[in-house]
């Protein structure tokens, strides 16, 4: 699972996530002067305390769990051996819970926190430069390697962009299953591939629940592919070849022994009547003949 992203990609922060943060703070400000008061309290989701003001609990937030949790970090950082997998044993869920509660309560210090969210999901994320189509070129290189390598059975590309076409076409040719993701309805991509979804059927769930069914049909796909016969002449001459060389060595060697000068006499015999004139017994000539 791995993602591509120049820079700027990181650093971006969409409109919607700006005018939500605009709106976070002055919220914050009408709590501090009293203007405005939360029906419900903000609650910690790391010590379960309570807070009347958002601005509390990010102060909260910052001075107590976000130094605890750098120093957890410094301190697996600074292990080695077996004491460091100790300690990430020991701190694992500690460090996942405050990381969901950061995600809601801290504001990223860049952009709005795409590749910490991906990460998160078990991608590596690799930055490359801003020039033109890096990110492009840096996966599709990525994506031959694994094929190259055969690490994969099925790639799943989550992308709208055209210029991936010949790298789905590729993949096809060598026997991979191909999934393909992006908003697009009927774009180049998904017509490529061997199945398609939008994040619309993600988000509601028919996805998941379609690929059941899909991932059933490629199953069923490669058994009857595996019933199929298809002859090939080289596998044929060495599975047979040896057996009917032998073969027709053998019938040669009968027919030379048993040609005694009888054998075209027996020929005449038999093709001395017409093709019409069946043998019975009740035949007075056929039964002189025999």
């Amino acid at each position: 699972m791995v993602a591509y992203a120049n820079q700027h990609s990181f650093s971006y922060v969409p409109k919607a996530v700006r005018e939500q943060r605009r709106e976070r703070k002055l919220l914050n400000q009408l709590e501090n002067k009293g203007v405005i008061k939360s029906i419900d309290p903000y609650v910690c989701k790391v010590c379960g305390r309570r807070f009347y003001t958002n601005e509390k609990l990010v102060n909260h937030f910052k001075q107590i769990h976000e130094r605890e949790h750098q120093k957890r970090v410094n301190q697996i950082e600074s292990a080695r051996g077996s004491r460091r997998v100790k300690l990430v044993g020991k701190y694992s869920m500690k460090m996942e819970k405050y990381k969901n509660a950061a995600r809601e309560v801290l504001t990223p210090k860049v952009g709005y926190g795409l590749a910490d969210e991906l990460k998160r999901a078990g991608f590596w994320v690799g930055t490359v430069s801003n020039r033109p189509q890096a990110a492009d070129v840096a996966l599709r290189d990525h994506m031959v390697d694994v094929m190259d390598k055969r690490k994969a059975e099925c790639l799943m590309l989550v992308s709208d962009d055209s210029d991936f076409v010949g790298v789905l076409k590729e993949a096809k040719l060598r026997c991979l299953k191909t999934v393909v993701v992006g908003d697009a309805d009927d774009g180049a991509l998904k017509r490529v591939a061997d199945a398609g979804f939008s994040w619309t059927e993600i988000l509601k769930g028919k996805a998941k629940k379609e690929a059941v069914s899909v991932v059933g049909k490629w199953k069923d796909r490669d058994i009857l592919k595996k019933l199929e016969w298809t002859y090939d002449p080289e596998v044929e001459r060495k599975l047979y070849g040896s057996e009917d060389m032998f073969d027709d060595e053998s019938e040669d060697l009968d027919f030379d022994g048993s040609d005694d000068g009888n054998s075209s006499d027996y020929i005449h015999k038999e093709d001395s009547g017409a093709w019409w004139e069946l043998d019975t017994e009740s035949d007075p000539d056929s039964s002189k003949s025999q």
